[in-house]
């Protein structure tokens, strides 16, 4: 009902462009942001249900070597770059973006029906390929309409309160999956199964409550944007170092299944609990979202952004050093990766959104989405064979290097570039 209320509203009253005297002074959040917040919260709790269980399902049940494991999280991040920007070049030409984030969420709910009809660990990767080409259609189209539903100076706040409201489906899902694996005999394929059903409620909610504003009608008379109009999102420079400054991070973050994977061994934890370990990711996320955009907002969200992936070092030290009692582990490693991703996720896109013209508003997240998944294919990899060479504890101590000394890196050639405009 509330979401339906807010959607009334919003259609009575129109959507307003951003920078007009009716958003200056207006606090509440827009229907379309907490609308997109149900529907993404709905979907991340079918995609968490399956992602707690994989790792486990792939390695200890099928398997799968460190270094195919590696490959194929990276497959799982980064293989549908190119997805991402087709669906942010169609979004901005048909001005459809709900139509385009819509059959990404289709797609990936029949994927996750599909997982019950594989049973090989590389049918299972081209089953998740095809989930994340869903996954890669749909992101920028809806990180786009929620960028368009606010002004530039709140995109930090509604970001913030969309991931939070998806961090709460986080949540949920791996607490579904072990409540799941606890009572059914057969666990993965019933986790699948329901996983499945939670998508379809998904792609509904998205349907029956989103609402695209229309463009406006000078705009939507005019000439479409045409496809060379892409090129000139590589010249605006603070697009062009949010691209850098992501891919270049990207390249050194270890991704979580690793983390849960080397956090599992620590502790000797069995197969029923190995879903709860994201758990406490999520609520330190879900916590600290909100707070995160609005400090993102009055700091600078680049800063902010910089300053979250002090946080992930922090927890591949944390695995790497020897620790005599397990709660320090169990508490501090998810705690400092649900903050650091409170302080990355949504702030990179809100850092974004006002750098970018509303025609190409999605194709310029596309593309900055699209580096930072690369990086991440990339990291993935070299982090699955860095563990088959010379084992987690090395492959986590050079990760942490690496991460620190892009930081260095970023941070230097940011003083470097305010040193140079301060000199003009």
């Amino acid at each position: 009902m509330y979401l339906s209320a807010n959607r009334a509203a919003d259609a009575a009253q129109g959507v307003p462009a951003p920078g007009t005297a009716r958003w200056r002074g207006r606090r509440a959040v827009p229907g379309t942001v907490l609308a997109l917040g149900m529907v993404s919260l709905v979907t991340d709790i079918s995609a968490e249900m399956v992602t707690a269980v994989l790792p486990l399902y792939l390695v200890a049940g099928l398997g799968m070597t460190p270094l195919a494991f590696g490959a194929l999280d990276g497959l799982h991040q980064g293989a549908t770059a190119l997805f991402r920007l087709l669906g942010g070049r169609i979004a901005d030409r048909t001005r459809r973006r709900k139509l385009v984030a819509g059959a990404g969420y289709a797609l990936s709910a029949v994927c996750k029906a599909g997982l019950l009809a594989v049973s090989t660990p590389w049918t299972v990767a081209a089953v998740l390929a095809a989930d994340r080409t869903g996954k890669g259609l749909r992101t920028a189209p809806r990180d786009a309409l929620i960028s368009l539903s606010v002004p530039p100076g709140e995109q930090g706040r509604a970001f913030g309160v969309h991931r939070a409201m998806d961090t709460a489906g986080a949540l949920l899902g791996p607490l579904a999956a072990f409540g799941v694996l606890w009572v059914a005999v057969d666990g993965y394929d019933a986790v699948f199964t329901v996983s499945a059903c939670v998508a379809v409620l998904g792609v509904v909610l998205l349907a029956l409550f989103v609402r695209e504003a229309p463009a406006p009608a000078a705009r939507a008379a005019g000439p479409r944007p045409r496809p060379a109009a892409a090129r000139t999102l590589v010249r605006i420079p603070g697009l062009r170092r949010l691209c850098l400054t992501a891919a270049l991070l990207g390249l050194f973050t270890v991704g979580d299944a690793f983390l849960f994977l080397l956090l599992q061994r620590r502790l000797d934890l069995p197969a029923a609990q190995f879903p709860l370990l994201p758990v406490g990711v999520a609520a330190a996320f879900l916590l600290c979202a909100v707070p995160a955009g609005r400090l993102a907002d009055r700091l600078g969200r680049h800063r902010l952004f910089l300053g979250g992936h002090l946080l992930l070092i922090g927890v591949c030290l944390l695995l790497v050093v020897p620790v005599p009692a397990w709660l320090p582990l169990v508490v501090a490693v998810p705690a400092l990766l649900g903050v650091f991703y409170a302080a990355t996720d949504g702030v990179l896109m809100a850092a974004a959104g006002p750098l970018l013209p509303e025609e190409l508003r999605t194709t310029g997240l596309a593309l900055l989405q699209t580096c930072q998944a690369l990086a991440r294919f990339a990291g993935s990899v070299l982090f699955g064979a860095a563990w088959t060479l010379w084992g987690p504890d090395t492959a986590l101590a050079v990760a942490a290097a690496g991460l620190l000394t892009a930081l260095v890196t970023v941070a230097a050639a940011g003083r470097a570039r305010s040193g140079d405009r301060r000199s003009r």
